[in-house]
């Protein structure tokens, strides 16, 4: 049923030789803009609303679509190269990160350096960052480095374009692509509230990343705003990983007195809390609800699927590559720097791990 608008679609669609190269006209037409659209997205042009550009490139994916002029004028030359640095300890969102940067690397014909920066003194960092400013034109910078004034200031101050990923706040000397944590954490608490909880407790994110305190900010929001006061029991310390999430979930089962809900930071600790609650006997949903955030692969491995917040983390590490190029091009034009502060929209993704409070 689905193909059928499809097929009627391509229909009007002109007829091409069979192997020819998709035009961007056909992306135009198969999405429902003009091509100037088009050629206004491939080319990293900030001038479009973010559901034209997401619905332009969902049909540049679609068909296959290899805009070989764009990526040449994004990148300067196919010999341009960016970094990556890394170092997070949840796997499911590291995946999303590469696969999105990528894909976006490739789409412009650009060469992506992937590199892991762990254990690192701010010694080592700044050092780190001198080296790496020798031999690229741009630095993409993932939560927690780009947390980090080590790291940015050295960049900075060796002329090197840098964009940050996720950051929480926008920071006025580089570039950032990010959703609204704050306002994320306080929508998913107002969904558990909706259903009836007030014991609601919160496992934080890590204390070395700007998001973390924001979603914590956030669930204190819509607290305060429903008139619950917030537990401080109820909060446990994580840091992203799953052992902190069975760490931190054991600390609140095991009270006399447990929350009927679990909202953790991401959704490795959820994940864990799901693990802890079966392990104890318990039902998710219908005796304590759980909800996760970042909605990575995680969110739909484990049972219940989590309720979560979706960050759409590949194709804001693809944004970041687009953003990061226009920076490239203008230092090579000799122009003035232009820091970019991109909010993305996040979704809150209801599945099966919430529900009612149990009256039992």
């Amino acid at each position: 049923m689905q193909n059928a608008p499809r097929r009627a679609r391509n229909s009007a669609t002109p007829t091409r030789r069979k192997g020819a190269a998709v035009t961007i006209h056909e992306v135009a037409q198969r999405a429902g803009v003009s091509p100037m659209t088009v050629s206004r997205v491939v080319n990293g042009n900030a001038n479009v609303r973010a559901a034209t550009r997401e619905l332009v490139m969902r049909t540049v994916r679609e068909l296959n679509y290899t805009p070989n002029a764009a990526a040449r004028s994004l990148a300067a030359a196919s010999g341009t190269r960016i970094a990556l640095i890394y170092t997070n300890p949840s796997s499911a969102y590291l995946s999303e990160l590469l696969v999105g940067a990528l894909d976006g690397a490739s789409r412009a014909a650009t060469q992506l350096v992937l590199d892991t920066w762990d254990h690192m003194t701010r010694a080592t960092e700044r050092a780190a960052a001198r080296k790496i400013a020798q031999s690229v034109a741009g630095v993409i910078l993932p939560p927690p480095l780009c947390e980090s004034k080590a790291v940015c200031s050295e960049l900075v101050a060796a002329g090197i374009p840098v964009v940050a990923i996720a950051s929480g706040r926008f920071q006025p000397d580089i570039s950032g692509v990010r959703i609204d944590d704050f306002r994320a954490a306080q929508e998913m608490t107002e969904h558990l509230i909706s259903f009836g909880h007030s014991r609601i407790a919160f496992i934080k994110g890590h204390p070395n990343q700007t998001a973390s305190g924001l979603r914590y900010e956030g669930y204190q929001a819509a607290m305060a705003a429903a008139g619950i006061p917030v537990d401080a029991t109820l909060v446990q310390q994580g840091f992203f990983t799953y052992r902190s999430g069975l760490e931190a979930t054991e600390k609140l089962l095991a009270r006399k007195k447990p929350p009927t809900a679990i909202f953790a930071s991401n959704d490795d600790m959820a994940a864990a809390a799901v693990s802890v609650a079966h392990r104890r006997g318990l039902d998710v949903p219908r005796d304590i609800s759980v909800v996760g955030f970042d909605d990575t692969p995680t969110a739909t491995t484990v049972w219940p699927e989590l309720t979560t917040i979706r960050q759409p983390i590949a194709a804001m590490a693809a944004s970041s590559i687009e953003l990061l190029l226009r920076s490239i091009r203008r230092r090579k034009d000799g122009e003035a720097r232009v820091v970019v502060d991109h909010v993305v929209a996040h979704v809150l993704v209801k599945r099966d791990s919430v529900a009612a409070p149990n009256a039992g």
